[in-house]
């Protein structure tokens, strides 16, 4: 069964880090183009960032750039997302999914997560 599984959320203050996890089963994630995506209430799913197969190629979205670092774990079948100088416009739930595009076209990616909530709020 192919499953991918986040962790990492919580509450942090403004100004204060997480790192979110992507692990995943029944699958290699070095085989697939890894995207961290967020959903805020009442707002529509948005591409935050992704790592591309092969050339590790990166991309972030203009909102997080300078602030979220993406990086793989081969050995350990994981993809994190280290979330720095957080915003209480950053607080959604975050999701991460495998495809084979290197876009933040959500339609690209076949396999979801069910999410991590991540507040950033005083």
């Amino acid at each position: 069964q192919l499953q991918l599984v986040e962790s990492g959320g919580g509450l942090v203050q403004p100004g204060g880090s997480l790192r979110l996890s992507c692990a995943a089963s029944g699958f290699t994630l070095d085989s697939y183009v890894i995207g961290w995506f967020r959903q805020a209430p009442g707002k529509e799913r948005e591409g935050v960032s992704y790592i591309s197969r092969g050339d590790g190629r990166i991309y972030y979205a203009q909102s997080v750039k300078g602030r979220f670092t993406i990086t793989r774990d081969n050995a350990k079948n994981a993809v994190y997302l280290q979330m720095n100088s957080l915003k209480p416009q950053d607080t959604a739930v975050y999701y991460c999914a495998a495809g084979t595009a290197a876009t933040m076209r959500d339609s690209a990616y076949d396999y979801w997560g069910r999410g991590t909530q991540v507040t950033v709020s005083s």
